[in-house]
């Protein structure tokens, strides 16, 4: 891939690779903005190739400028991506001096960049992360993005999910002619903790819902218990239903695959479900698109503001509210509505000048 390239498409401040062999530290940095304010950065932790690596750092620290912007907060957005170590984390010490080294290398980085665990990272990791700077916001794993599942912690997926459940309310009032959800088919790609929450949620107002996961024994568990069906996560796109809902790892609808889809509205707890060129091919079927940065934020609002669950939901129900109202004034996709609304904040504050 043409980094340079990227970066400029996207328009990123900065993007660092950071390397500490005792420690088997591997990882990409990347700063999208710091207009706003320090830029939070997810940390994640998984079994991945260099270039992946690297995409995946550009692609979510350019979500969660938009993220962090949308939702009113004063930061801007970052990502960290750290390769797994050749000799893995399960030590205890090891995974300790992991990200501890982490911690040092970017302490001359704490007034532009706070990081925070995401896929892979527990509380504890970044707890080790604050020893060693003063740039850290330990919320739960997945709140910065509502993407990590795996984690088991508690409220994990509670804020992001209950906050993921009132926005699909929202779009569908916009997308569907009702907010009600009840009789609605709704499918669930994603059986952690996100799509857990956002699936109980859905079952108790009396959704019809499909699930499916890489996992199928996940799937079939979380089937089990909100009355639903499990296939498996190959063949969920080809699912007829109202609203599909990715609440996985990233990048879960490819292009090629939009002809495939049988839904009317896409709302869901993942981070980039859909690149650029998706996001036109869904416009161009007919599909409305609420993007993972408008929908998935309330367990970042939470952590950055103090909110609790339910008043960080009603902000994002609020805010996916605001950008329909829009869209339907305008005539323009829901999606487009979101960017924009988030770069034009990002302009005013960014030309106020310095502090």
């Amino acid at each position: 891939m043409l980094i340079f390239d990227d970066m400029q498409a996207r328009g990123h401040e900065a993007v660092s690779l950071l390397h500490h062999a005792p420690s088997g530290l591997r990882a990409v940095l990347a700063i999208h903005s710091a207009v706003l304010g320090p830029a939070i950065a997810g940390v994640r932790l998984r079994e991945q190739d260099e270039e992946l690596a690297v995409r995946g750092a550009l692609a979510l620290s350019e979500s969660l400028t938009l993220k962090a912007a949308l939702a009113g907060l004063n930061h801007g957005g970052g990502a960290c991506v750290l390769l797994m170590p050749p000799g893995g984390v399960e030590d205890p010490h090891a995974r300790e001096a992991l990200f501890r080294a982490l911690g040092r290398q970017v302490r001359p980085l704490h007034t532009r960049v706070v990081l925070t665990g995401d896929v892979g990272v527990t509380a504890a990791d970044i707890a080790f992360v604050a020893q060693e700077t003063p740039g850290t916001l330990n919320m739960a794993p997945g709140e910065a993005t509502g993407t990590f599942a795996e984690s088991g912690a508690a409220g994990t997926g509670s804020v992001t999910g209950y906050g993921v459940y009132r926005g699909m309310k929202a779009a569908a009032r916009y997308a569907l002619g009702s907010e009600s959800l009840r009789g609605v088919r709704v499918a669930v790609l994603g059986a952690g903790a996100v799509g857990r929450a956002l699936a109980t949620q859905l079952h108790r107002e009396g959704a019809r819902l499909t699930v499916a996961d890489e996992r199928p024994e996940r799937a079939q568990a979380l089937a089990g218990e909100v009355g639903g069906v499990a296939v498996p996560a190959g063949d969920l796109l080809d699912t007829p239903c109202d609203i599909l809902a990715p609440c996985g790892y990233g990048h879960s609808i490819r292009s090629a695959d939009v002809p495939r889809l049988q839904c009317r509205l896409i709302a869901g707890g993942e981070h980039h479900p859909l690149t650029r060129r998706g996001e036109a091919a869904v416009k161009e079927a007919g599909i409305v698109y609420m993007p993972d940065f408008a929908i998935n934020a309330a367990g970042l609002i939470a952590a950055a503001t103090g909110l609790g669950a339910a008043q960080a939901a009603e902000r994002v129900y609020h805010t996916v509210g605001r950008i329909t109202a829009v869209a339907e004034q305008t005539g323009k996709a829901p999606h487009l509505v979101a960017r924009r609304m988030a770069e034009r904040r990002i302009e005013l504050i960014g030309n106020l000048g310095p502090a």
